[in-house]
């Protein structure tokens, strides 16, 4: 479990960083104190279900992205992306409009 703790709390200090925000400023607008945040960051805590919403609230992600632990490489991205593209004709369409709304050039 302390291994699971570690994953969690690492992932909430990346976000946080992600959103420039320091352990004193998260710590005051969930409305914990400082080593409270601190200890969570560092897996020697896991937080409470009210405090991982107010961090799902406070740093504006939803509260899975807290699990999500994995990282994937860009290879494996484009493997993923180009099975789900080649299945579902769909999301092909989502993702073209996508791409055109966004003036992603398609073609060379």
């Amino acid at each position: 479990m302390s291994d699971f703790k570690k994953l969690l709390g690492k992932r909430i200090k990346q976000i946080r960083k992600s959103k420039n925000l320091t352990q004193e400023k998260l710590a005051e607008l969930i409305n914990i104190e400082i080593p409270s945040l601190s200890y969570i960051e560092t897996g020697k805590f896991a937080p409470s279900i009210e405090t991982l919403q107010k961090l799902s609230e406070v740093l504006e992600v939803a509260p899975w992205e807290f699990y999500y632990f994995e990282q994937i490489t860009q290879e494996e991205m484009l493997k993923d992306i180009n099975n789900a593209l080649k299945n579902n004709k769909q999301l092909t369409e989502i993702v073209y409009y996508f791409c055109k709304s966004v003036n992603y050039k398609l073609t060379d």
